[in-house]
């Protein structure tokens, strides 16, 4: 008996988890920014893939902005698979910003080195 109550409970714990995870409304959607900048890092994992990148700041120093982008998955078949970002690369990022105005967003497109620009829709 305390099997099957078990399993419904952890179930919706972890229903509850998945839906608060993927709220997005941290994110203002009715706004976007464009970041010029060096890429720090590309962290291809999971959940989400994450795009960090040096922008200069008003005063003329790096900002890192932390972008927040789709699965590995979705990532790959938008022809940003692991190794498609590199440390050093200079990109432009479009970015739904926080809200609360720290340094970071959600992705929406990305200008790669060549000019290539992959988008998330």
């Amino acid at each position: 008996m305390k099997s099957p109550v078990f399993a419904l409970c952890a179930a919706i714990a972890l229903t509850g988890a998945a839906h608060a995870h993927h709220s997005g409304s941290m994110f203002d959607r009715a706004k976007a920014v464009t970041l010029e900048g060096t890429i720090k890092e590309y962290q291809f994992q999971n959940p989400h893939v994450w795009i960090e990148v040096m922008v200069p700041g008003a005063d003329g120093k790096p900002v890192q902005w932390s972008i927040e982008a789709e699965t590995r998955a979705t990532m790959t078949r938008l022809g940003l698979g692991a190794t498609a970002i590199k440390p050093g690369d200079k990109v432009v990022v479009k970015a739904h910003p926080l809200r609360d105005g720290r340094s970071g967003g959600s992705f929406i497109n990305i200008t790669l080195p060549d000019g290539t620009v992959i988008d998330s829709r």
